[in-house]
């Protein structure tokens, strides 16, 4: 994905000193920098605490940040480091009770089957396969975003891609989902 222009502008007029350049930045990327956190926390509350945490390091580069990426390359580092450590942080802090259920204002996904399906398949890769695969197919990122944002070579980042499609395709309650 190439840097979008309208982010550049943005990141030029917050250099500027422009306040509503910084807020329209927000107001673009929340939703995803939310979605992400709460993919690797795993609850709102944390999800809402790393978006905060994660604007507040984007605002704390200005005067003089220099955009060179995208900006979900260049945010999705710092979202993946802040999610962990709220996750670890809330571990730490939970009682063996505390674990049971889910909070009240946690919405609880319904998945059909098949949602249920990929869910269980995609439970059983390791962390950086699925990392990359959702960050490939969910996220959209390309091949080179992807191993920018993780500071991995390109080609360990096709590799593991490769073996986390293969591993997917090899799985019986996935094959139906891919061409033969």
């Amino acid at each position: 994905m190439p840097i979008d222009p309208q982010d550049l502008a943005l990141v030029a007029a917050a250099n500027e000193g422009v306040a509503d350049a910084f807020e329209t930045l927000y107001f673009r990327h929340r939703d995803w920098v939310f979605h992400l956190a709460w993919r690797f926390t795993g609850n709102a509350a944390d999800a809402q605490d790393v978006l905060q945490e994660t604007f507040t390091y984007l605002l704390r580069k200005f005067p003089g940040f220099e955009l060179t990426a995208a900006m979900t390359t260049f945010l999705y580092p710092v979202v993946k480091h802040l999610s962990l450590a709220a996750k670890e942080k809330g571990r730490r802090f939970n009682t063996q009770e505390d674990l049971g259920e889910p909070a009240a204002d946690d919405p609880v996904p319904t998945p059909d089957a098949a949602r249920a399906e990929l869910a269980e398949a995609l439970s059983h890769l390791s962390g950086d396969q699925r990392e990359v695969l959702l960050m490939r197919f969910v996220d959209g990122l390309t091949l080179d975003e992807i191993a920018q944002a993780l500071e991995q070579p390109a080609g360990t980042i096709k590799s593991r891609l490769y073996r986390v499609l293969q591993s997917l395709r090899d799985d019986p309650r996935m094959k139906k989902y891919f061409l033969e």
